[in-house]
């Protein structure tokens, strides 16, 4: 876990406007672009190092400020502040299991964005708990063809047909299987086995919907950095704090993987 604030002075910041909101996005890197989302409770040092991996592959990382204090490390009061604001937020819509958030608007201008300045293939994408499933409302758009989504928690599964959900419309669902069968389309998602805010059903269903389409990876709690504190004493953030950042990691193999794919549909 890092403990020290993060400058992100090796990014460049430009504000970025759509539907009367503006907020401030971290570029990074050249070549194809990758939208970053990061998790709760913001552009954390860890989520920092991940953009940082990916620019280094040789991707244009644009990573939007959504919520929290840019660089700043993670503690569990930052972290239960955050997630208060966000639950109260108009933007996110917590509990919603058959449509996105309407933050994901904003997003999609964003990814249009990239892609008219960058141009090639395509653009990526990568969510990470509260935005995870943000990744699969993306595929809405022809030039979103890499999504990543890392333990996507929405919505919160409070019950057992929310811990199914997919914070995504039938509509996003019904284009994926299109673009899935006509393109390739493939979404690739991460979760730890024991994940009480990701938990596996949420996977059955995205299997369910996507078939061979979706590629879930599922890692044991095991292979989480013991350093970084957990989420109700399960690890959760596969590509930042609970990332062992070693050769030979189970973590570091799916950071792995999230490049790779990247690789094989971008470049």
């Amino acid at each position: 876990m890092i403990k020290e604030p993060d400058s992100l002075s090796d990014f460049t910041i430009f504000p970025f406007s759509s539907g009367g909101a503006e907020r401030a996005v971290y570029r990074k890197g050249s070549g194809p672009a990758v939208v970053v989302m990061h998790e709760i409770p913001g552009i954390s040092p860890e989520v920092a190092r991940f953009a940082r991996y990916v620019a280094k592959a040789g991707f244009t990382v644009f990573m939007p400020h959504l919520f929290g204090t840019p660089g700043k490390p993670v503690s569990t009061a930052y972290v239960a502040t955050e997630m208060a604001l966000a639950c109260i937020s108009r933007e996110f819509r917590v509990l919603a299991e058959n449509r996105a958030s309407p933050i994901t608007d904003w997003i999609r201008a964003l990814a249009k964005r990239a892609y008219d300045e960058i141009g090639g293939r395509g653009v990526g994408a990568v969510g990470m708990c509260l935005t995870g499933n943000f990744a699969l409302t993306m595929t809405l758009d022809p030039w979103v063809i890499a999504p990543v989504l890392s333990q996507p928690s929405l919505p919160f599964p409070l019950t057992a047909r929310k811990a199914a959900a997919l914070h995504a419309t039938p509509e996003t669902l019904a284009n994926a299987r299109r673009r899935a069968a006509a393109e390739g389309l493939t979404v690739v998602g991460l979760r730890f086995a024991g994940d009480r805010m990701c938990r596996r059903e949420r996977f059955d269903s995205l299997t369910r919907e996507l078939g061979a389409a979706f590629e879930g990876i599922e890692l044991p709690d095991s292979a989480a950095n013991p350093e970084a504190p957990k989420l109700a004493g399960k690890p959760h953030n596969v590509l930042t704090m609970h990332l062992v950042d070693r050769a030979g990691e189970p973590t570091r193999a799916a950071l792995d993987r999230v490049i790779g794919f990247f690789r094989e549909r971008l470049q």
